[in-house]
């Protein structure tokens, strides 16, 4: 069972429907119990970083998530601001994140005659950056979508499983032990955030 967290910001039931065409069985909740006895996690997320680091603690859920990512060692996918959410701090806001991967997210800059715009919005593709469960047999040109004005900035390049370049390149998907996070919408990927999704179920 993978416990859906709900604190008021995420594509629940995209998430959940996606979840339920591979044959998961997923519960959006965010009921401290039914969160301890699920196999494993989903923080998605939209917004911005103090709202969601305000709408986990008001729930008590920053607490618990910690708790079990790091010493119940459970898997946890953090989905765009959830993902964000997973590091120590963001440029957007002035609140502390969970610190569960080091990171601090900046926000993309970009000269002023630059064509691209802010948020990265839309597909684009993306390379792995090492082997692991989340990205099995992903192979050939995967493309995600995206929606986001800031990003991961890891201490170490041993933390970035996926970068994507949008004028330059930025880590696109994070990872620590049981710790995992996509910048990317993989709810909103079809095929390809379907086959990620799976993997997360399936072999992480």
């Amino acid at each position: 069972m993978i416990a859906i967290i709900n604190y008021g910001l995420g594509n629940l039931a995209s998430i959940a429907n996606m979840l339920k065409v591979i044959g998961v069985k997923n519960i959006i909740t965010s009921d401290v119990k039914q969160i301890e006895s699920a196999d494993k996690l989903i923080l998605p997320g939209v917004g911005s970083f103090d709202a969601g680091i305000e709408n986990l603690n008001r729930s008590s859920l920053a607490d618990v998530i910690k708790e079990q990512a790091r010493n119940k060692k459970k898997p946890i996918l953090g989905i765009c601001l959830g993902m964000q959410l997973l590091g120590r701090k963001s440029e957007e806001g002035k609140s502390e994140g969970l610190s569960l991967i080091p990171f601090n997210n900046v926000r993309f800059q970009f000269d002023n005659d630059s064509e691209l715009k802010i948020p990265h919005m839309g597909w684009d593709v993306v390379d792995f950056k090492m082997n692991h469960p989340l990205a099995d047999g992903l192979k050939g040109q995967q493309r995600y979508y995206f929606v986001h004005s800031y990003y991961a900035v890891c201490d170490s390049q041993e933390n970035i499983l996926i970068t994507c370049d949008y004028g330059y390149e930025f880590a696109a998907a994070v990872v620590k032990d049981n710790i995992m996070g996509v910048q990317f919408h993989p709810e909103k990927s079809h095929d390809f955030g379907m086959a990620l999704l799976e993997n997360f179920a399936k072999k992480c």
